[in-house]
């Protein structure tokens, strides 16, 4: 059973192999993503982190969710060496963090249900576990940044999470906490692999702000895997990419 819905502003779709899954182990999943964005949106008024961003409630009066994040984001601050940071010009987005960890937690709620065979995806970002509905490994493909219709790579993945950051969606929403009034210009799209969506995202976040040096990073960060496209269209990929390439976009 696979479904889409519009949350958070993008699509998010599910889908659930596992033969006994019903519409509402899908619905209970798409409700938790409401939910989410409800805490987190910084487009709602009345979310908690626009009510913390305008004063009108504190950090101690924040849920255990909101709270957690916000913890989260400092962690991956200090991994990242200050280059994955939610505050800017003192204001919180924790956008660069949430989603991974929504999507992680919606996949671990499948788990929770007893399913096997899944993967949730959010505006591309994807928790995959278990096998697809030909029983094998899920695939996934990698955008051309420069014409989304095309795919530069597709890719096999077994229980990992896949997070792509860059600015060709939703615009310069990026930036360098280190240089915040520089743009950042020399790449145009960051994809990593990891243990788990969560943690993909949030380093695909942190590497990009770093820029044409974000490659090296991932590189050196045990478990995790990197292909970047710079802004003239070169790819650039960590030296244990490769293996989970299946396909060339000429292929």
């Amino acid at each position: 059973m696979k479904r889409t819905r519009l949350i958070m502003g993008m699509p998010i779709t599910i889908e659930v192999v596992d033969q006994r899954v019903k519409e509402t182990d899908i619905a209970s999943i798409f409700d938790y993503f409401a939910s989410v964005d409800r805490m987190f949106s910084t487009y709602k008024k009345e979310s908690e982190i626009s009510r913390l961003n305008a004063g009108e409630i504190t950090k101690k009066e924040l849920s255990t969710d909101v709270r957690q994040i916000l913890q989260l984001a400092d962690d991956t601050k200090k991994e990242s060496n200050g280059y994955f940071n939610i505050v800017h010009n003192g204001k919180i987005d924790p956008s660069g963090i949430v989603k991974g960890w929504a999507i992680y937690n919606a996949a671990g709620l499948l788990k929770e249900h007893g399913f096997q065979n899944y993967y949730v995806d959010a505006g591309g970002d994807i928790q995959v576990a278990g096998k697809n509905e030909q029983g094998e490994n899920w695939r996934v493909g990698i955008k051309n940044p420069f014409k989304q219709d095309e795919i530069v790579k597709v890719i096999r993945l077994e229980n990992k999470g896949i997070a792509t950051s860059g600015l060709y969606i939703r615009g310069n929403h990026i930036y360098n906490p280190h240089k915040p009034d520089v743009p950042i210009t020399g790449i145009a799209s960051f994809t990593v692999i990891g243990p788990t969506v969560y943690d993909a995202d949030r380093f695909a976040t942190a590497a990009f702000a770093m820029g044409e040096k974000g490659i090296q990073f991932i590189e050196k960060l045990p478990g995790y895997d990197g292909y970047m496209i710079d802004a003239n269209g070169i790819a650039t990929m960590t030296s244990r990419f490769e293996r989970f390439v299946i396909k060339n976009a000429e292929n």
